[in-house]
């Protein structure tokens, strides 16, 4: 498991390829910045060498780019999807200035923010997954508040209920210990659980 912490974020990044594979099908990214933190999981459509290079595509793409909008990285990922079998791809990005969350995706990676240990806040992502198609997209926005717990993760982590894990943890790495044993090993699976420090 990797970790990621500075004085505005501390996130846990868990990945594990489906059995039988030695390279996992998903892709995630994590960066931050003096103002911004950025992280994302791309899910590359079936499994393997094949899935992973269509899911590499976005973490590629958001190292020269993450200064970008949700949406404007996610139209550069589309476009770079062409003649590839295509990835479900969610991107999430955290103005520290503002203090707000912005969220994009397309396909079925999933995003959680527990808000003052009482509200979940889950945007519903848009249908169908990145292919150099065009593509409509819908960008959600909220407001956090230091200590929010929140949770990004590829289909293969089936959480039976979000909201209760995410109040029941508390803290991240709580989160990612809890989540890790319920972890369907016949898919490939990716999580980012984090808590947002400032």
């Amino acid at each position: 498991m990797e970790i990621f912490v500075n004085e505005h974020v501390e996130a846990y990044i868990y990945q594990q390829a489906k059995n039988g594979n030695q390279i996992s099908g998903d892709a995630y990214f994590v960066h931050s910045e003096n103002d911004y933190f950025i992280c994302a999981i791309a899910d590359g459509l079936g499994n393997g060498p094949i899935a992973n290079q269509s899911a590499q595509v976005i973490p590629d793409i958001l190292k020269e780019f993450h200064h970008e909008t949700v949406d404007e990285l996610l139209m550069r990922c589309n476009l770079k999807m062409m003649h590839k079998r295509g990835a479900a791809v969610a991107i999430v990005k955290v103005d520290f200035t503002t203090k707000t969350v912005q969220y994009s995706c397309v396909g079925n990676v999933r995003f959680y923010i527990l808000q003052d240990q009482v509200n979940m806040v889950y945007p519903l992502p848009v249908m169908g997954y990145l292919s150099g198609k065009p593509q409509k997209l819908k960008m959600h926005q909220c407001k956090y508040q230091t200590g929010d717990l929140f949770f990004l993760h590829s289909d293969g982590v089936v959480l039976k209920s979000p909201k209760s894990c995410l109040k029941n943890s508390k803290e991240p790495y709580k989160l990612s210990q809890n989540v890790i044993p319920t972890i369907n090993h016949n898919d490939d699976a990716t999580f980012i659980a984090g808590r947002l420090l400032l």
